[in-house]
């Protein structure tokens, strides 16, 4: 039998056959032809064993790919910057792994999502982190002080003209590194509520958990507000003096890893915010957990524990075993108290509030969650935002879900009347109605989702404005070291033009594999291999697909492609060169979409074979060709000014006397990036 056939029948490419075979003990050759019939027969029954060998070695070869490219990263220190919230598919794209896997990776997680579903900084964080990424947030939640203290001013000046003030809720924030059970003890204080009838439910809202709990000193019951978001520093930072949002925060620090960096940056917040603060010490159900090494280094970052002297109260809990989270809001409580100077409103002033959370629902538009810090919002009152008039209050949605008619200090809502979504962290006023103006909602409407997303797509290329219109290369980069990795795309970033851009849709160390062929496809791009080669299975596929390929081993001829390529993406200059016009005195033939006109040259020379065009009046009318010249029976090829002649025009339009024709002709210009620059 033919190895042709036989590899047909088989559904392998012939070479990757005979590859296969001597390690699975057939004497067959690499350059056989034919091969015995009854051994093509033993193959043949052998065959279903020996593809699942190959895939159980493949599946092995690429875990322990994983490994390596996890390692990889580590040491190379790749950082990637995720924002709070993040659909699978960019999640993808910012690692510049395949989606697929990132879907796969998910799976092993626990989370089934499709690649447009969000995850959130924490689950992402997690993910990232196992790849081997070094993981920080986006610029986003980072702290604009300047305009943070405009709010804080706003709240203040608003919440001192408090006359009945009494006192209100306290409002908690949790904070705490990735993965060290945040949303977990969220989860588990709202299920072990559900399940207590006697305290009242608590429901998941957006922005916003809120619980109902025993006071441990009066045995009244009294309401505990969560802010459940991932934009913590918003929420702390936002002070001047005695204006906030959150009066409380958790710490939540993991018994089994102890204090992270996210742990430092958190301690830092609590502490420039003067924010009085509960450590909840979690995980302590697993064996690995060391509760005393933890305190130990909580307290070398100036957060001592109460029963070392110190002044900051720290529960032991476990959120996915329940213990302790009675102990933990008992303690809540308790510092609430302490600190009940600072907790107080007036709930008969006009409202004043906080987004924490805004999105555009696609049945009942713009929607926000506000936290009210004081007065009493009520249906059909002013939407008031920065003196601008959002809309008005048609409906509101306390923590269960629940419409109500008014939410007074310390209670998040859920605010449906927006005209446009107001931003998070935005400040709502009721008290500035006097003074507001209507908004400009299609001005607002347009700087929110036209050109804010527009720039949002061009900013990981080259970051302005003016980069809306760009054409761009797409490359995958692999290389074999780092150096290499690093001076090529610090060539690569030197490269500005106004019309043109790279952008790096994949890059990475080590040989080309059938992930990164895979990208190339999805993005449409060019695979760039230096002093590296694609695996077999991947040059099948670059052959196969015929996707753009390009090996080099210097980086200056790989810049100088590179300039080529973007060179080709510029639009060709067509240079037009003015030569002549000619009067029509005469019409002397009409033909088919031809004449033969005679007049006089009144400017420049008339050349045959060019592109003309018709003036009448002083308006262009129309474009055609003059095929040749003619003076008395002499064929020219150009007629000077002051000469009379026949011309034989090509063009739809049919000739008059008195009308001018421009003779001209057009050259295409192939631009160079250095020509431009």
């Amino acid at each position: 039998m033919n190895v042709t056939e036989l590899a047909r029948r088989l559904r392998v490419h012939p070479k990757e056959l005979l590859r296969i075979l001597p390690e699975y003990g057939f004497d067959v050759g690499m350059k056989a032809v034919k091969i015995d019939n009854k051994v093509a027969q033993q193959i043949m029954r052998s065959w279903a064993k020996i593809k699942r060998d190959i895939e159980r070695k493949k599946k092995l070869e690429q875990e322990e790919k994983r490994k390596e490219e996890k390692e990889l990263r580590k040491e190379s220190g790749e950082v990637v910057v995720l924002p709070a919230l993040i659909t699978v598919r960019e999640f993808a794209e910012k690692l510049e792994l395949p989606i697929n896997q990132i879907i796969t990776e998910l799976m092993r997680n626990g989370i089934l999502a499709n690649q447009n579903q969000n995850i959130d900084y924490d689950t992402a964080g997690v993910m990232a982190e196992e790849l081997g990424f070094s993981v920080e947030r986006e610029n986003e939640n980072e702290v604009d002080i300047e305009k943070e203290v405009g709010r804080a001013s706003e709240v203040e000046e608003a919440l001192a003209n408090n006359k009945n003030a009494k006192k209100r809720d306290p409002v908690i924030v949790v904070m705490g590194h990735v993965d060290h059970g945040k949303t977990k003890l969220l989860d588990t204080i709202r299920e072990e509520n559900i399940a207590d009838t006697e305290s009242g439910g608590i429901t998941q809202h957006i922005g916003a958990y809120q619980t109902m709990w025993k006071d441990p000193k009066t045995k009244d019951t009294r309401a505990l507000t969560f802010i459940d978001t991932p934009g913590h520093e918003a929420f702390t930072v936002m002070r001047s003096r005695g204006a906030k949002v959150a009066d409380i925060g958790i710490l939540v620090v993991a018994a089994d890893d102890g204090v992270k960096p996210q742990t430092k940056e958190v301690i830092q917040i609590l502490k420039a915010a003067k924010l009085p603060f509960v450590v909840a010490i979690n995980k302590i159900d697993r064996e690995s957990a060391d509760i005393q090494r933890t305190k130990t280094e909580l307290a070398q970052h100036g957060v001592n524990p109460e029963d070392w002297g110190g002044d900051v109260p720290m529960v032991e809990i476990s959120a996915k075993e329940k213990l302790n989270i009675d102990k933990l809001l008992d303690v809540l409580l308790l510092v609430a108290d302490v600190n009940e100077d600072n907790m107080k409103a007036d709930p008969d002033m006009p409202a004043i509030g906080t987004i924490i959370e805004s999105h555009v629902d696609k049945n009942t538009g713009p929607v926000a969650t506000l936290l009210i810090q004081g007065g009493t919002l009520r249906k059909n009152d002013p939407l008031v935002v920065y003196n601008e008039i959002y809309g008005k209050v048609r409906a509101m949605k306390n923590y269960t879900g629940k419409a109500i008619e008014s939410a007074g200090p310390s209670v998040p809502v859920q605010i449906i009347g927006f005209k446009v979504p107001p931003e998070v962290g935005d400040v709502l006023n009721v008290g500035d109605l006097k003074t507001a103006k209507k908004i400009d909602v299609k001005q607002k409407r347009t700087r929110q989702t036209g050109a804010q997303k527009q720039l949002a797509v061009f900013r990981e290329n080259t970051g302005g404005d003016e980069d809306v219109k760009k054409k761009t290369l797409n490359l995958v980069i692999k290389t074999d070291v780092l150096g290499s990795l690093e001076a090529i795309i610090g060539s690569l970033e030197k490269i500005q033009h106004e019309e043109v851009g790279i952008k790096i849709i994949g890059k990475g160390l080590g040989n080309i594999t059938e992930d990164d062929v895979a990208k190339v496809e999805s993005g449409n791009g060019h695979l760039i291999a230096f002093n590296v080669k694609p695996s077999f299975s991947a040059e099948e596929i670059l052959r196969e697909k015929r996707i753009p390929f390009h090996r080099f081993e210097v980086i200056y001829a790989l810049i100088d492609w590179v300039n080529e390529e973007l060179e080709k993406l510029l639009d060709v200059e067509i240079v037009i060169t003015e030569l002549g016009k000619l009067k029509v005195k005469a019409i002397f033939r009409t033909e088919k979409k031809q004449m033969i006109v005679g007049g006089v040259v009144i400017d420049g020379k008339i050349h045959r074979n060019t592109l003309a065009r018709v003036i009448r009046d002083g308006e262009h009318i129309a474009d055609g060709k003059i095929i040749s010249c003619q003076i008395g029976q002499q064929e020219e090829k150009k007629v000077p000014e002051g000469s009379e002649c026949g011309i034989r025009f090509e063009g739809k339009e049919k000739l008059l006397e008195d009308d001018i024709i421009e003779s001209y002709k057009e050259e295409k210009k192939i631009r160079t990036l250095d020509s431009d620059s």
